[in-house]
């Protein structure tokens, strides 16, 4: 099965897009792989599908919230953008809908209220920073913050990132006017049509360096590190992502920071073992104790505890310490912990000891239970295994 692609790669907007460009930029992507107008084409079916679901959440305060944190592990089924048969699950009217065609074709459908949006300088941004932490199983269980120093792109701290020596070394853009974009006309069958790209000139930022800082030769940036304080959640699991926003790469010439995403390891525990919140100890008891009864200790979190066995206990008896496990992440409760018996049977005897299992295994209780007369080789075994 295919992975799934960011939420925001799929819309193709930035991390830190508001409500409004989110919303414009599914209207964008409803319109282009809509099935109506891409009769029969699964391929467009698929991202129509794909921006619904990435719009479900990313339109969400709380689903954007968790998908910030945690990514798609975080969503726990709740991404799932409804209406794929139409435009119900973004609830767009038809002039939302001709409102965009009219952006596409430059005006052709105008009489719905399309026309040309002014748009701001495209903002440049840094690359994101991807690291492992390892937490203990008492780290995951109450939460912890972290100081981690991250080696990356900084600032230059002569130019303050502009990567121009000072104030005045800029001038408007010749080719785009300041915009950061050009546009170009062409004609088609739907009539003149318009597309807009970034300016190739100065690369969306609208301005360009005359006298570049003569400290990072006008790119703004240098390498360095930075202490940065991650606060991880109770629950979190193998594989999670956390996003730390505007602690990743610094962009050149002043744009907007990358991000911080903190994936979470966990360390080997030898004595339990993660099941989803549940945590899982085998538990070796003596042959005595599993005949007599008796207490021991079993591990915790953070300790241990001490639990009954009863007498008469068998091997592959599962005993649960409740709300003993760990916490959910998206604060369902807590698990428990599963503790598994197993018997440890001695590999060497003594003469005595041997001479008191032979007397043990003549007494009633100890003797093997007789076989049902003729019973077949395949009865015995379904008896066996059944029980």
């Amino acid at each position: 099965m295919a992975e799934k692609r960011d939420y925001y790669e799929v819309l193709g907007v930035e991390r830190n897009a508001d409500a409004d460009t989110i919303k414009k930029a599914y209207r964008k992507a409803a319109i282009k792989y809509h099935p109506d107008k891409n009769p029969g084409d699964k391929e467009a079916e698929d991202k129509f599908k794909e921006a619904a679901e990435a719009y479900d959440v990313l339109s969400n305060e709380d689903k954007r919230a968790r998908y910030d944190r945690f990514g798609h592990a975080g969503m726990g089924g709740a991404a799932g953008g409804g209406g794929f048969g139409g435009f119900s699950g973004g609830g767009f009217s038809m002039e939302d809908i001709f409102e965009q065609f009219g952006d596409i074709f430059g005006g052709a459908f105008g009489g719905f209220g399309g026309g040309s949006r002014s748009r701001g300088p495209r903002v440049n941004r840094g690359s994101d920073i991807r690291i492992t932490v390892r937490l203990t199983l008492q780290e995951i269980a109450e939460g912890v913050t972290k100081k981690l120093k991250i080696n990356k792109t900084v600032a230059c701290d002569k130019c303050g990132g502009s990567g121009a020596k000072d104030a005045s070394s800029y001038s408007t853009c010749s080719q785009c006017n300041g915009s950061g974009y050009v546009i170009t006309v062409q004609n088609s069958f739907f009539g003149r049509m318009q597309t807009q790209s970034v300016c190739p000139t100065c690369g969306g930022a609208g301005r360009v360096i005359t006298a570049k800082c003569d400290k990072c030769g006008g790119e703004g940036t240098e390498r360095g590190s930075e202490i940065v304080e991650v606060k991880i959640p109770a629950g979190v699991a193998e594989g999670m992502a956390l996003t730390v926003r505007g602690k990743g790469n610094a962009a050149r010439n002043g744009g907007q920071n990358g991000d911080l995403q903190v994936v979470i390891e966990e360390e080997h525990n030898p004595q339990l073992v993660r099941n989803g919140d549940d945590l899982v100890h085998q538990l070796n008891i003596t042959v005595t104790t599993a005949i007599l009864g008796g207490e021991v200790e079993v591990p915790t979190i953070d300790g241990r505890a001490r639990i009954k066995i009863a007498p008469g206990t068998h091997a592959g008896k599962i005993l649960r310490l409740r709300g003993k496990g760990l916490p959910n992440v998206n604060g369902y409760g807590r698990g428990d912990i599963t503790v598994i018996v197993d018997i440890t049977i001695p590999d060497e005897l003594t003469k005595e000891e041997r001479k008191l299992v032979e007397q043990l295994a003549e007494q009633p209780h100890f003797k093997r239970a007789a076989e049902p007369e003729n019973q077949s080789i395949l009865e015995r075994m379904k008896s066996f295994f059944h029980g």
